[in-house]
């Protein structure tokens, strides 16, 4: 029997979930078994918030129901002239490298407790820390390089000066992928 969000899921005769649903259907697989024809490789960015972290649990007990492999990553912009200059008035003598070693650190942390997780799961696991590109940008093309089949990911639901102020990289996802995407919230 396998889990679904924490619940068990029936196997069909087929070796598919939702058994109940296959009778129902008349020899026809339910939703979850679909997803399971359907998805292959998910994959799951995270920045290591609460919620994204959310997105990350869910996307593996969904990556372990349907039997897919998963691919977790984080990315971090690229230093900011402004950023870094205002740093270098503070006395920093080498901001850039200060703030590469500083997201490599959290980034490396985070991905590890992702992995942790996966291997507990289950879940056959690659995790990446993409540098020096925006999330939006690094979520699409590593989706496409890698061959995923769904991007699941967390929103962290601005309203619409925020989504005006910082953008929304979810938005950003959706308006320039073909991939399906699911979000979390």
């Amino acid at each position: 029997m396998r889990q679904l969000n924490d619940r068990p899921v029936e196997l069909c005769d087929k070796g598919r979930a939702g058994k109940v649903a296959c009778r129902a259907a008349a020899a026809r697989c339910g939703p979850i078994a679909e997803a399971a024809d359907i998805y292959k490789h998910i994959l799951i960015p995270t920045d290591g918030s609460e919620l994204s972290m959310k997105a990350v649990t869910h996307g593996l007990s969904l990556a372990k129901a349907v039997g897919a492999t998963a691919t977790i990553i984080m990315a971090t912009r690229m230093w900011s002239a402004m950023d870094m200059s205002e740093h270098a008035r503070h006395g920093e003598k080498h901001p850039v490298e200060e703030y590469e070693e500083r997201f490599a650190r959290v980034a490396t942390k985070v991905l590890a407790g992702c992995k942790t997780k996966a291997d507990e799961a289950g879940v056959p696991v690659e995790t990446q820390h993409i540098k020096d590109m925006d999330p939006d940008e690094a979520i699409v093309r590593t989706a496409a390089d890698k061959g995923c089949d769904l991007i699941l990911m967390a929103s962290h639901a601005r309203g619409p000066i925020g989504r005006m102020l910082l953008g929304s990289v979810a938005l950003k996802v959706l308006t320039h992928t073909k991939i399906p995407v699911q979000i979390v919230r």
